[in-house]
């Protein structure tokens, strides 16, 4: 568990409290070298003296941005979805500024903080500016005239006609005007709270008001109840598909905000804030209650980044930095709206099905029957494995209504993290409730930015008589487990679902996941005991099956590497494969060395952040890396081991990070059924492998190629056509619908 700092605690101030977080923090060079753990191995040190042997994280993740970002830059990926990516990008930049780049701030500004720290603050604002430049140069240059070309225009201010104006002039009068509070800076007005990340402007002003004082700067904030995007009628538009934005309206109708003054410009900003949540585990004595005060402030963290107009002048663009405490790097100018996370909305609003993916039904696996009255029957029978979203999501939403109405059921237990806010699979667990079973949820307070929506959930379970927990203090419950306890003659059954991915059901449809409805006693048993554990006191008992953090799951992995290394050694085959979001556990990654320089071949399949440097001679030449990056998102994790041919595959909540390995509770299951194995192995492995030219392949300098397509003399390090290996196990899992 992290120390915390005791003078920042005493202080009670906002330093104190921001002293305190940093204290609470890894060290510095430690995490920068991938999440560091204490101490050097011999390897560790020979390595360090020749070069660097883990990719810095942060330019990491930027680098996985990039290659999102290349969707966007497609042509062959349709033209909305071009759209969808280009807002994906802007989202995962917010939370990188408010979570890596917030941390980075505060560590730089210690008194302790080292160069490279310094260091690695710099690049990361170089390249996230640089890639904040190329979204805007494609929205602008290739993204709206291609819109526009199809019928899918929005209006900008400086070029609506009559009609248009007219439009939007009734509605800034009935819907906007009204929410409007103008703030004139002043000695008696000062600067507004701005929300993190919330839209505003700064108006430049000429005049004298009411009271005969100069006016110069004005403060307008656009309330969030108010869309970003606004339909704009055919008839009106002139085009099939017109829309504005509510920035344009707002600006186009500021003066009359500002009766008699001259409104000599209007510009748009957007603050971003440091969002992390701090809640002492060693003094914490009500998570709940400690996590709500919490969650207000996250509106008003230290502020870390503010995007404003281009057009801004120099003085305002100052006035502004100075109010948030900000340096000149830390300004973003952007030539369009400052939240690029909102025209998502356009994908709502703008019906053309030929622009967007073409839409597929998940397939309903064959070895389930339909007739939801059969299902424990089937489980029982053998192991079940779904593959999402090729399979559908139907089976877990069904074994955990089934569960709610059978009245041979007497129990359920589950973990949550993420599961949305109209969750049917919460509303089954609420139901059994209701109806007299025993409910248990084990339910993650902190995962970032869905508390609010957890302790909701946690209200409402609360009060049909179901019991919650929130885990252990100190490690986030990110384990994927349902268990149902059904009484079948003399006899209590256990039924369990395990899963990589949340029991969530709208990402379900675009997340690819891994997951496993069984009746296994062995490994029921397991799941018993690891809720017992979650749920109770007392020492653990021994997992016969499952593998699990913090106790279990990390030496799992690094004995299951040590035993390829000892098989090659024998001038036995060795191969090791996995699948994972992130790869920056220390640990980990020299073992994965060891064993490359021992001969075992090593195959790793890393949507995003990878520490490691792979193909380096001596060191990592035996290790290849990929990334795919598709329509869905990768997200199941799988540890494959050969094992002198016994094949151990493994499926797991658990990507091969530090915080996963030893500071959160995950699980790791076991295959045993030899089809569903053989599954893992060819739909989540062999598939991304080798044969995949859309895979990006990772070179030891942490950049990304993608191998040469058919005409091409040279890897593609910018374009990014659709993943071939995703569209592969769509016509061979799933079914397309006509749109």
């Amino acid at each position: 568990m992290d120390n915390k700092g005791t003078d920042a605690k005493k202080s009670g101030t906002g330093k104190g409290r921001a002293a305190t977080k940093s204290a609470a923090r890894r060290t510095t060079g430690a995490r920068l070298a991938g999440e560091g753990q204490k101490g050097k191995s011999t390897l560790q040190q020979t390595i360090r003296a020749r070069s660097d042997p883990f990719v810095n994280r942060e330019l990491s993740l930027l680098a996985f941005n990039e290659r999102v970002l290349a969707q966007a830059e497609d042509p062959q990926v349709p033209l909305l979805e071009r759209l969808r990516y280009l807002t994906i990008v802007s989202n995962n930049l917010d939370e990188f500024f408010e979570i890596r780049v917030a941390e980075l701030k505060q560590m730089a500004a210690s008194p302790s903080a080292n160069l490279e720290v310094l260091q690695t603050l710099d690049a990361v604002q170089l390249r996230a500016r640089a890639l904040v430049k190329r979204q805007y140069g494609l929205l602008n240059l290739e993204l709206l005239p291609s819109l526009r070309a199809q019928g899918v225009v929005i209006h900008l201010s400086e070029e609506w006609n009559s009609a248009q104006r007219a439009w939007a002039e009734e509605f800034f009068h009935s819907e906007v005007e009204p929410l409007l509070t103008p703030i004139a800076l002043d000695p008696v007005h000062p600067f507004p709270r701005v929300l993190n990340k919330s839209l505003n402007f700064v108006v430049d002003l000429d005049g004298r008001d009411a009271f005969g004082r100069d006016v110069h700067i004005a403060i307008v904030q656009a309330p969030r109840a108010l869309p970003r995007v606004l339909p704009v009628p055919e008839d009106v538009s002139g085009h099939p598909h017109g829309l504005m934005l509510l920035t344009s309206v707002v600006q186009g109708f500021m003066h009359r905000l500002f009766p008699g003054l001259k409104v000599v410009s209007s510009h748009q900003f957007r603050v971003t804030r440091n969002s992390d949540l701090y809640v002492d585990d060693e003094e914490v004595t009500d998570l709940k209650a400690a996590l709500q005060d919490e969650l207000v402030q996250r509106h008003f963290g230290d502020a870390v980044r503010i995007e404003v107009s281009a057009a801004c002048p120099a003085a305002l663009k100052q006035r502004l930095r100075a109010e948030f405490n900000l340096q000149p790097e830390d300004l973003y100018p952007v030539e369009g709206p400052v939240n690029l996370v909102r025209l998502q909305q356009v994908l709502e609003l703008v019906d053309r099905p030929d622009m967007k993916f073409e839409s597929f039904q998940p397939a309903w696996p064959q070895s389930l029957p339909a007739n939801r009255n059969q299902l424990f029957d089937a489980i029982r029978e053998g192991d079940l494995l779904l593959h999402h979203p090729y399979e559908s999501f139907e089976p877990v939403q069904r074994f955990l209504s089934s569960a709610a109405t059978d009245p041979y059921v007497v129990a359920i237990k589950q973990t949550v993290y993420r599961t949305g806010a109209d969750s049917v699979l919460m509303a089954s667990l609420i139901e059994a409730a209701s109806r007299g079973k025993e409910v248990t949820v084990v339910l993650e307070l902190m995962a970032r930015f869905d508390e609010e929506t957890n302790m909701q959930w946690a209200s409402k379970l609360e009060a049909v008589g179901a019991h919650v927990v929130y885990g252990v203090v100190g490690h986030k419950t990110h384990a994927k487990m349902a268990m149902v306890v059904r009484r079948e003659g003399t006899k209590l059954v256990r039924y369990v679902h395990l899963g990589t991915g949340n029991y969530h059901p709208r990402t379900a449809k675009i997340y690819e996941d891994f997951g496993l409805l069984t009746a296994h006693p062995g490994i029921c048993a397991d799941v018993h005991e690891v809720f017992r554990r979650l749920t109770g006191l007392g020492q653990a008992e021994n997992l016969r099956h499952l593998a699990q953090a913090p106790f279990t799951l990390m030496p799992m992995v690094i004995d299951s590497i040590a035993q390829e290394i000892s098989h090659a050694r024998l001038g036995k085959k060795a191969l090791i494969r996995a699948k994972l979001n992130a790869l920056i556990d220390p640990e980990v990654i020299e073992a994965l060395y060891a064993a490359s320089q021992a001969g075992v071949q090593i195959d790793l399949i890393v949507r995003g952040v990878c520490a490691l440097r792979p193909g380096v001679k001596g060191l990592s030449e035996n290790i290849r890396v990929w990334s795919v990056i598709g329509r869905f998102l990768e997200h199941s994790r799988i540890y494959y081991f050969y094992n002198l041919d016994a094949e151990d595959v493994w499926l797991s909540s658990a990507d091969w990070m530090q915080r996963n390995l030893r500071r959160r509770v995950e699980i790791a299951f076991p295959l045993l059924d030899p089809k569903a194995k053989k599954r893992v192995i060819e739909e989540g492995l062999l598939v991304h492998c080798h044969a995949n030219p859309s895979a990006w392949e990772m070179d030891a300098d942490g950049s990304y190629l993608r191998a040469p397509t058919a005409g091409s003399a040279a890897p593609i390090q910018v374009r990014g056509s659709q993943s071939e290996s995703q569209n592969h196990l769509l016509q061979q899992l799933s079914s397309f619908n006509e749109n």
